[in-house]
Order: C-alpha cells, then sequence, then structure tokens
C-alpha cells in the first residue's frame, strides 16, 4: 500500500507515554469494568459495546478524564501510518456526508500502549482497537497490529488500514443513528447477540463500510499495490466469530456470536468496495447475511 500518498490527520493524538490513568467524576472503576467485561464474555455479548452504553452515564457524573497525550512524532513511521489512513477515511465521509447534505464530524484516534482510559471505562491491550461512543473516539494499541501478524497471520500494511477503517465505521454509525438504535434495543430487553441479532449486523455493516472507504481511497490515490485487498480479506477472515471461537473453545457457538463469522466478514467488506455504495451496506435490512 502506497500509504505516503494520503493526506495526515490532525485528529490523532499519542497517549503511548502517558501510561494507563483512571478518569474522575463517575466514570467506571477498573473493577467495574472487569465486571463487565466477564459479564459481556459469560453471555456472549461485546463488553466494548455495554461499556459503550454506560458512557453517557459516566459523562454526566462527571467528566472522564483524558490521557495525556501529544501529536505523534513525525519521524515514527507507525504513527504517520496511522495519521494518513485516518486522514483518508476523513475525506472519504466528508465526501459522502455532504452529498447527503449532512456535516461529518471528524473522530478522534487515540494511540495508547498497555492501557487507557475513555468515556467508556478503562481498558487494557487485550481488549484490541475499540471504538468509544461515549467521547467519539478510536482507541489502538499499535501492539495489536504485531498480534494480526503473528496471532491471526494476517500482515500487512492494508490489513492494518482496514483494522482503522473499521473502527471508523462504528463511528459512521454512531453520526447516523445507527449504534443508539442497536442500545436502545438492547435496553428494551431485545437479545441482540446471535448469528442474525443486532450486534453481527452492526459488525457487519462496519466492515462493509470499511470496504465503501477502500473503493475511494484507491479511486482518489492509486495506492493499492498487488495483494492489498488480500490482505484485507485475510484480516476480516482471520477475526470472524466462528474462527475465534473454534480457536478459544473448540466449538463454534452461533447464539453467541457478536461480529459474524469469517465468510460474511469478507463478504461484506467486498460488498462494500465493490463500487463504494454506502446503500448496498444496509446489514439491517438484509435476510442473508
Amino acid at each position: 500500500m502506497r500509504w505516503k500518498r494520503g493526506r495526515r490527520s490532525d485528529n490523532v493524538v499519542d497517549a503511548r507515554g502517558s501510561g494507563s490513568r483512571m478518569g474522575g467524576g463517575k466514570g467506571l472503576t477498573l473493577g467495574g469494568v472487569a465486571i463487565v467485561v466477564i459479564v459481556g464474555l459469560l453471555s456472549g455479548q461485546d463488553p466494548m459495546q455495554i461499556l459503550g452504553q454506560l458512557a453517557g452515564q459516566a459523562m454526566q457524573g462527571g467528566s472522564v478524564s483524558a490521557p495525556q497525550s501529544s501529536t505523534p512524532a513525525t519521524n515514527d513511521e507507525h504513527s504517520e501510518f496511522v495519521r494518513a489512513v485516518l486522514g483518508d477515511t476523513e475525506d472519504t465521509w466528508r465526501e459522502i456526508f455532504q452529498g447527503a447534505n449532512r456535516q461529518y464530524k471528524d473522530p478522534t484516534l487515540v494511540l495508547f500502549r498497555g492501557g487507557v482510559n475513555s468515556a467508556c471505562g478503562f481498558a487494557n491491550s487485550a481488549v484490541g482497537p475499540f471504538y468509544c461512543p461515549g467521547d467519539q473516539r478510536v482507541y489502538i494499541d499499535l501492539a495489536f497490529f504485531r498480534e494480526l501478524e503473528q496471532r491471526f497471520g494476517a500482515a500487512g500494511d492494508f490489513a492494518q488500514a482496514y483494522v482503522i477503517a473499521h473502527e471508523v465505521g462504528h463511528h459512521v454509525q454512531t453520526l447516523l443513528g445507527v449504534s443508539a438504535k442497536v442500545n436502545a434495543a438492547r435496553q428494551r430487553g431485545e437479545r441482540v447477540e446471535g448469528a442474525t441479532g443486532l450486534l453481527v449486523r452492526q459488525e457487519l455493516q462496519a466492515d462493509c463500510l470499511a470496504g465503501v472507504w477502500a473503493f475511494h481511497g484507491q479511486r482518489r490515490h492509486d495506492w493499492l499495490e498487488p495483494g492489498d485487498i488480500e490482505e484485507a480479506l485475510n484480516a476480516a477472515n482471520a477475526i470472524g466469530d466462528d474462527r475465534l471461537q473454534k480457536q478459544a473453545r473448540g466449538q463454534v457457538v452461533p447464539d453467541s456470536f457478536t461480529h459474524g463469522t469469517s465468510e460474511q466478514r469478507v463478504r461484506w467488506f467486498k460488498t462494500g468496495f465493490d463500487g463504494g455504495d454506502v446503500g448496498r451496506c444496509d446489514t439491517f435490512k438484509a435476510t442473508r447475511l
């Protein structure tokens, strides 16, 4: 991927030197977050989705302290890569939103190391990259990209770009009100997990939106090299619910799916990439996921 052709975003902050810090006010304690994560895993729910629901409460009671941060150094190639990818997602979604007579609000991307405090509570690197709707920030420990390569066999810069674009896809969903509808359904007591549940549909839509970005980024820069799309598809395939459950439990439990199968994640990314049409990403109306 010839990513150096991309515009660098000014919305990346570097919290890698600040260490993990807990916020003030009524933010979740580390113990409280641990309980949420355990309950989520036992019930088959996505812990970060649960934390996202609590974000509003945390922000109402008192502001959650952001990690000490700074602008990434220009000689840091890893952060430069992140800035280039994020910058191009900004250009893509600004253009798409403008075409729909809407205004796109850029998210902030926080680079951290080990652990980080967000409006969704404290998270360590084991959570992986995540988006917090409470502060509209994407959080990434760059060590995840090494794990993506070594543990999941998904190497390559475009695989990493796919991960960033997927999390930005969740930000797009927040701006469009999709995330709020899924959370409202959960609060009404509806079951949102499962192979055809709302959580899977939400995640597959984020994969499709990542594909939409990939189409427009390629049209803008002609920056994809042979094998790049395969890198993204390999990453999507590596983190499907069925594959991860098989590795962790030795069996697949569709009733506890939260992200979709490997095949579904690959197919929805390809759906977005094939023409870059957001209208084709309505997974909530799709009869076949």
